[in-house]
């Protein structure tokens, strides 16, 4: 793998850069540090971005409208949005993957329906996965698609489901029938043509992006809503996470440079016993530790987008990006709190706000214990999950 970036992605990177810091910080500044983005500002911010490939367009093929993206270089620009709001840059990951996702389903009328609007940013989509007792194991699954003639009779609850509140359509995974794994699919549900309800959920962290339950009350949907062959929702979600992972993984260290970024300012410019505080041995090693553990789950996160980019498989070293990317976030944030000292506790100078958010990204798709069980299984051969 060559880690110099070419000068097309180096471009493509300042540019976004440029925007991101004239014209996007601004705006989510106003939101921080925990008031909701409203649909119409993120849909907004989404369309301001699809210049740079970055609001929903850029992974999504020529053919349908997008600008075929190398997934890499979608990573480096998307460090960058998370650097400057972990917020957008989530609910940007689920709008991205909702395109992805419609792009490779094998229904051509939900992709012909939905990706031109997903890819000029004009609706916002959201995953249904988890639910109140079903987490990690999505084998478990209990949202129920009933066939009813030529229709689906959808009912269960959804919840964790990021840009739910946000959405105007879901891709469910329910369940069609009691084969276990075998009895999953994926159905496309309508807001405004089925309807469903939504319930924003107040979190520790990253609360100016919607987290939200949904609510599917015998929704009834066509048949021809199903977005892949029946019974293929497990395996189909697992190969997505393959995607999501590494992802959440660099929003994680985003949000993790962001709060190294600001300690190196404060250590240059806080003094104490004469000398600014960066000049104390202590505080160095803070922010060297901290620059370490960025770059090592950088060179991770860019080896599991490189497989992805040459068409690998990449289950454990998606896992691997992401288990290491999320704690190291927890602790180079908590390290920026440390440097800050009394000023770090407090909500004016920024760090802990940073530090909530880095704590938030160790659960999602797959909390960091699970990753380690993907990991050990491919390592022995045994899987501790039956």
């Amino acid at each position: 793998m060559n880690f110099l970036p070419t000068d097309e992605q180096r471009l493509a990177v300042e540019g976004f850069n440029r925007f991101l810091d004239t014209r996007l910080e601004p705006i989510v500044r106003r939101y921080q540090p925990d008031k909701l983005i409203e649909k119409e500002r993120m849909l907004e911010i989404f369309q301001m971005m699809l210049p740079y490939g970055m609001g929903g367009n850029g992974l999504i093929s020529e053919a349908n409208g997008g600008l075929g993206m190398p997934w890499l270089t979608y990573a480096m620009m998307y460090d960058n949005l998370a650097r400057v709001s972990g917020d957008v840059a989530i609910s940007l990951l689920i709008q991205q993957l909702g395109a992805y996702s419609l792009e490779v389903c094998s229904n051509d009328a939900m992709r012909q329906k939905y990706l031109p609007r997903m890819v000029r940013a004009e609706i916002i989509a959201c995953s249904g996965i988890s639910e109140p007792g079903v987490g990690s194991n999505v084998a478990e699954v209990t949202c129920r698609a009933k066939a009813d003639g030529d229709h689906f009779i959808v009912s269960g609850e959804k919840t964790w489901i990021s840009n739910g509140h946000y959405s105007d359509f879901c891709m469910v995974i329910v369940r069609t029938s009691d084969e276990g794994a075998r009895g999953l699919s994926m159905i496309l549900v309508d807001r405004q043509e089925h309807g469903y309800e939504s319930r924003n959920i107040d979190k520790l962290g990253l609360n100016s992006t919607s987290t939200a339950q949904l609510f599917f009350d015998n929704v009834r949907v066509p048949a021809g809503n199903m977005m892949i062959q029946a019974g293929t929702g497990l395996k189909n979600t697992l190969v997505l996470f393959e995607k999501a992972r590494p992802m959440v993984g660099l929003t994680s260290v985003g949000i993790a440079q962001a709060a190294l970024n600001k300690a190196v300012a404060y250590a240059k410019e806080r003094r104490q016993h004469g000398k600014p505080i960066g000049q104390h041995q202590l505080i160095q090693g803070m922010l060297a530790d901290s620059a370490i553990q960025l770059d090592a789950a950088r060179l991770l996160i860019y080896r599991a987008f490189n497989l992805i980019d040459h068409g690998v498989r990449s289950e454990v070293e998606s896992a691997m990006a992401k288990c290491y990317a999320t704690e190291i976030a927890v602790d180079v944030a908590s390290k920026a709190v440390q440097i800050h000292g009394g000023n770090g506790i407090t909500k004016d100078f920024g760090v802990e706000l940073l530090f909530r958010n880095a704590r938030m990204m160790t659960i999602p798709d797959g909390t960091t214990e699970i990753q380690k069980l993907i990991i050990g299984r491919a390592l022995t051969g045994l899987n501790a999950f039956s």
